[in-house]
């Protein structure tokens, strides 16, 4: 039987938080429907931020409504603060995901707090688990940055594990590694994965590469390698990073998709289906930044694989996510 990779839509958070266009509520909700349709059963609706700070996102409590509709599909929210997480179990999330910044210098341009300030806001939305309104909560936590940034350049990898180790033994349920401005290479992910694996002790670790120097899937590679089975990427590779100039997106779920497929893994995704949907996305949004090799170039003839011969199957370590 074939592995299972999975991928975690993010088109309709990271993917159009800096959109030109504000998306109507009932778009949104077509779009995650779609989704759905086409085989995705992990999907970051939506963010639990103030409205003045990202506009896109002030009909966070209304799309929730969506959330029956969208039963069987593991549906998170990212919240920025504690105030973020409260809301979004109160609109009905169970899965939430929290974000702070290895890089003190992109912390404190985010959201103008330290990693140390970030790490004691954690800590306080981690505590909601003991509350009956976080009972069954599933907490994830991103570590921006941890392969590079540019307004600080060099990221400390002992850095990165420190705060891993302390996101893990301080009640994260899932470690989410970004790269946030697209600095990461597949060497980089060799050498970071394997610790972070081990720090996570069995928690599953999730991948959140972005494409800015056309490095995404060669990264997802890499990653899979380590064992690594779970990564965010975004319909049309939508989304970037205000502290990358010039950056495109998430890796691109339809080519990231294709990859997987053709290596050999399961991810369940009916990669025609998310073109579609990628044509009329493009319509709703109009001007953004766009990529995709298989959206251009089509699926080829060979698509879809057959089995992959064992000798060419990215291996499977023992310690996987």
């Amino acid at each position: 039987m074939p592995e299972h990779a999975i991928l975690r839509e993010v088109g309709l958070r990271d993917g159009i938080q800096m959109a030109a266009r504000f998306l109507p509520t009932e778009r949104k909700r077509e779009w995650a429907l779609r989704l759905k349709e086409a085989g995705l059963r992990e999907i970051e609706l939506t963010s639990f931020v103030p409205a003045k700070v990202v506009p896109q996102f002030a009909d966070a409590d209304a799309l929730a409504a969506a959330l029956p509709d969208l039963s069987g599909v593991t549906t998170s929210a990212l919240v920025p603060n504690l105030k973020g997480a409260e809301r979004a179990l109160a609109a009905g999330f169970t899965h939430v995901n929290y974000v702070l910044s290895i890089s003190e210098a992109h912390s404190l341009s985010n959201v103008r707090r330290s990693t140390d300030e970030a790490i004691a806001e954690f800590e306080r939305i981690a505590a909601l688990k003991a509350t009956p309104a976080g009972r069954g909560m599933v907490l994830g936590v991103g570590l921006a940055t941890s392969f590079g940034c540019t307004l600080q350049g060099h990221v400390d990898p002992d850095r990165v594990f420190e705060v891993a180790a302390i996101v893990a033994e301080g009640g994260a349920d899932e470690v989410i590694v970004a790269d946030t401005v697209g600095y990461g290479n597949p060497a980089q992910v060799r050498a970071l994965l394997p610790t972070i694996l081990g720090i996570a002790a069995g928690r599953r670790v999730v991948c959140h590469f972005h494409d800015t120097r056309g490095l995404g899937l060669a990264n997802v590679a890499a990653a899979l390698d380590a064992g690594v089975r779970t990564f965010d990427s975004s319909l049309a590779g939508l989304g970037g990073c205000p502290f990358a100039p010039g950056a495109t997106g998430n890796i691109n779920t339809e080519d990231a998709a294709f990859m997987l497929d053709s290596m050999g893994f399961a991810t369940g995704l009916d990669i025609p289906a998310l073109l579609a949907l990628r044509r009329d996305v493009e319509g709703w949004l109009g001007d953004e930044r766009y990529s995709g090799a298989i959206a251009r170039a089509g699926l080829p003839k060979t698509y879809p694989p057959g089995p992959t011969p064992p000798t060419l199957r990215t291996s499977s370590p023992a310690l996987a996510s």
